[in-house]
This record gives C-alpha cells, sequence and structure tokens, in this order.
C-alpha cells in the first residue's frame, strides 16, 4: 500500500485534464513528444511539463530513444493500476476525448504512410530473402507452439524489426518488448502494431549486441532470423541470456548452413547459417539447454535455405 504523501502526488499528477488526456492516449499505446503534441495541439515544453510529472508519479514510463523518447502506460504497480482504474472511466464520447482520438487516428495514418513508403524501398530485398525459405505460416506456426500454449508475463523480441513476432505472439504475453537498432524498421513496427490494436507490446531502440538489463528480466525471449548477422553469435546469444529469469526460455530462429555467400555480400549476413553444433557450444556457455529443434526444409528446388528453430530453457533450473 502507498503512503499518504504518495497516494497524494499520484492523485495531483492524474487530476488535471490534459493529463487525463495523455493517459488516455498513452492507454492507446506508446507515443512520443511529437506524436502527442500534434494530437493535443500544445507545444512541446507544455506536453513534456505534462508528461514529466506523469512520470514522476509512477503512472507512465519513459523509454529514450537517442534525441527521441517514447512513453507509455506503466506496466505494473499501484499508479499504473490506477491509471488504468481512471482510464476505463473515461468515456470516449467526451467531446475532448473524441477529438484526441481523431487526430490519434491522423497521425497513425501519416506514420502508416511512412511506413508504406520505406517498404516500398526494401521490398526487392525482402522479396528475394522470403523466395529462399519456407513459408512464414509453417515456422510462425511452431514460434508459437514452442510456448505450449502458455502465456506469459513478458516477452522480449531481440531484433523486432517490423514487430512481426510481437504480432504472431500477442496471445502468448502480457507484455511484450522489442528492440532493434534500426529506427526506420521501428517506425514500421509501432504502425504494425498500432494497426493491428497491439496496446500490450512496445518497441524500442537498442543495441541487441550489448543488451540494456533495464528492460528485462523476461520469462521469453524471441530472436527471430538475427544471429546470422553477428560474426560471434554466441556472444549475442550469451548476452541476451542475461535478460532472461529463472526457468525462462528463449526461442531463436535461423537459418541451417548454407553457401549462399551472396547473402554475406549484398544483404550483411555474418554468417552463412548457423550448425547444431555450434549451437549447442554456443547454449551450454550461456547456462542454457536445448529442449529440442525443428527443421523447415526449403519448398524450393534451386537456392533453397532451410530453417530452424531452437528452443533452449535454463541450463541452472533443469540441473
Amino acid at each position: 500500500m502507498a503512503g499518504l504523501d504518495e497516494l497524494v502526488t499520484v492523485l495531483k499528477a492524474a487530476g488535471e485534464g490534459t493529463r487525463l488526456r495523455l493517459l488516455a492516449l498513452l492507454a492507446d499505446g506508446d507515443h512520443s513528444v511529437k506524436d502527442l503534441t500534434e494530437i493535443l495541439k500544445q507545444s512541446q515544453p507544455r506536453v513534456s511539463r505534462h508528461l514529466k510529472l506523469l512520470a514522476d508519479a509512477g503512472l507512465i514510463e519513459r523509454n529514450a530513444e537517442g534525441a527521441w523518447a517514447y512513453y507509455g502506460l506503466a506496466p505494473d504497480g499501484e499508479a499504473g493500476a490506477l491509471a488504468r482504474w481512471l482510464i476505463e472511466r473515461v468515456s470516449d464520447s467526451d467531446a475532448d476525448r473524441a477529438r484526441d482520438i481523431e487526430r490519434q487516428e491522423k497521425v497513425r495514418a501519416a506514420q502508416q504512410a511512412q511506413a508504406s513508403q520505406y517498404f516500398a524501398k526494401v521490398a526487392g530485398s525482402w522479396d528475394l530473402l522470403k523466395t529462399l525459405h519456407v513459408p512464414e505460416e509453417a515456422v510462425e506456426a511452431a514460434v508459437v507452439a514452442a510456448l505450449d500454449g502458455q502465456k506469459v508475463e513478458t516477452l522480449i523480441d531481440l531484433g523486432t524489426g517490423t514487430g512481426r513476432m510481437l504480432e504472431v505472439l500477442k496471445e502468448s504475453y502480457k507484455r511484450g518488448i522489442g528492440i532493434d537498432s534500426s529506427r526506420e524498421m521501428l517506425a514500421v513496427a509501432r504502425s504494425r502494431l498500432a494497426s493491428a490494436g497491439i496496446n500490450h507490446a512496445q518497441v524500442r531502440l537498442g543495441d541487441i549486441g550489448d543488451v540494456d538489463l533495464a528492460a528485462g528480466p523476461a520469462d521469453v525471449i524471441v530472436v527471430h532470423q538475427v544471429l546470422h548477422y553477428f560474426d560471434d553469435p554466441g556472444r549475442m546469444l550469451a548476452q541476451a541470456r542475461r535478460l532472461l529469469k529463472p526457468g525462462g526460455r528463449m526461442v531463436i530462429v535461423d537459418f541451417a548452413p548454407h553457401d549462399l555467400e551472396f547473402l554475406r555480400s549484398e544483404h550483411a549476413h555474418r554468417r552463412l547459417g548457423l550448425s547444431e553444433a555450434q549451437m549447442s557450444a554456443w547454449s551450454a556457455a550461456a547456462g542454457l539447454n536445448i529442449d529440442w529443434v525443428r527443421q523447415f526444409p526449403s519448398q524450393s528446388t534451386e537456392r533453397g535455405l532451410t530453417v530452424c528453430l531452437w528452443r533452449l530453457s535454463d541450463k541452472l533450473l533443469n540441473g
């Protein structure tokens, strides 16, 4: 239970019109200060002051991305619970709230247009890569099955890219966090999550080769088609292990060994697939067991790649 002074601080922070509107907007998903100034039609300094009061009271959290920052509702704690209680009692038909929703939709539409332009630029590379391995539906179904139908508290997707894994696994977590070093990809991911109405996931700018432990701990970590971009996948796996809760699981998806050298020269791949022996050594060094491996051979007879899915678990827990 909170003390009187702490509770008064929280109530004062929430008990103001603009700040209550901000809470309602952040319940719809993460926003930057720029987004919120466009929606509220207020100055950046004023919006920033309101956000600071809300953050200091524990009602929202701030995630910095270089010169930018994204805000979202506090995922847990008494202040976060109070924020949700208040938001549930705000009517969407209220004049200010209705206007905010309309402007928010326009902001998201503009972001979607920007994302579409980006996809247009990389469409050639994406289409080529998709022809090299099995249909994504098979791999995605296996990723979902790897969690055994459980719904975990926190799932972290390292190298989230366009946020596809957060979308595929949306029923499998209460809180999802995607981390990527590409601002362009994160813009696509935010647009994708917003369009799908996935409000319990957020994405952040970050270096997955040197993870920020503040993002964890996670019950499940997903590393989907990422390790082959690293010269030392074992180091990246050890970094990811630091974010995992005791008894947690990791789901790794990547290519089996292949000889398509053009992927290294033209598509920035550093490793031409990962062997079972390599994964066994890297996993053991990181204190993880390999529970099982599934392979998905290419359906293409030319230049086809095999995709592997490994499920790893906490070695210490399993002995």
